[in-house]
């Protein structure tokens, strides 16, 4: 999937336009879509609690309708109950992508709260947003269907470590959803060689993770645990799965 070298920690890579998340954005949309085709909707989807795959169609949907109308500066109206989960899919994936086109990203409108004091902020947010929510369910089906992961750049997953560590987390403590970890944890995605850093750098707790930036995401994202196959840590791995128990994402 096309997407330019997603940024870091230090910020010296380059960092992705709203075209290239819009291009993205589609291909993403698509395969979730070709994977949704082939699912019966009560299969369990077992990365998403009670979820079956009906109910994380329902909901992607959902929030691409939901995105669109805050990007437009709407109030989201509520979707009817789907009758055909393919092609309500299809219809909300296809109205995200067009309203983040028509609009732009320089246009203005709502945006997560948490994030700005009046909750509004440039449409360029949702370009990534979307791309990363849309990564990360996809492997949620592709998961539950016994497939491949998404053949995603490790690039792609990069950007996802960044934005929860630079978006959701200080999201999560500004709407004190969370308390900030105290505990210094480093994360350095060995497919890319970036490394990110939250908690106190001087902290007496200190733990290294290490892996495909893929695998890091999915742990940020509750997908993984600390002991999964291909992630290594060093240090206190206790105080880690502490860290990880505190909502860092939504």
């Amino acid at each position: 999937m096309r997407l330019r070298q997603a940024p870091g920690a230090d910020r010296v890579c380059g960092v992705p336009t709203p075209d290239d998340y819009l291009v993205t954005l589609a291909e993403l949309q698509s395969e979730f879509a070709a994977a949704l085709r082939m699912a019966d909707p009560d299969v369990p989807v077992p990365s998403c609690d009670d979820w079956s795959v009906g109910d994380l169609a329902d909901h992607l949907a959902g929030v691409h309708h939901w995105a669109a109308a805050m990007a437009r500066d709407e109030d989201e109206v509520p979707l009817p109950v789907p009758l055909d989960l393919v092609a309500t899919y299809e219809a909300q994936a296809a109205e995200l992508r067009e309203t983040l086109a028509n609009l732009g990203a320089e246009a203005t409108g709502r945006i997560l709260n948490g994030l700005s004091e009046d909750g509004r902020g440039p449409v360029e947010f949702w370009f990534r947003r979307q791309v990363h929510e849309t990564l990360v369910h996809l492997w949620d089906i592709r998961s539950a269907l016994g497939l491949e992961p998404p053949e995603s750049t490790p690039e792609l997953w990069a950007d996802t470590v960044d934005e929860v560590l630079t978006v959701m987390y200080p999201r999560q403590i500004a709407l004190k959803r969370t308390r900030k970890v105290v505990t210094r944890i480093e994360l350095t995605a060995t497919d890319t060689g970036q490394t990110w850093g939250i908690g106190a750098p001087n902290a007496v707790q200190k733990v290294a993770v290490s892996g495909a930036a893929r695998d890091l995401a999915l742990l940020l994202w509750g997908r993984l645990t600390p002991r999964a196959e291909g992630l290594t840590v060093t240090g206190d791995a206790r105080a880690l799965d502490d860290a990880l128990t505190r909502a860092i994402v939504p």
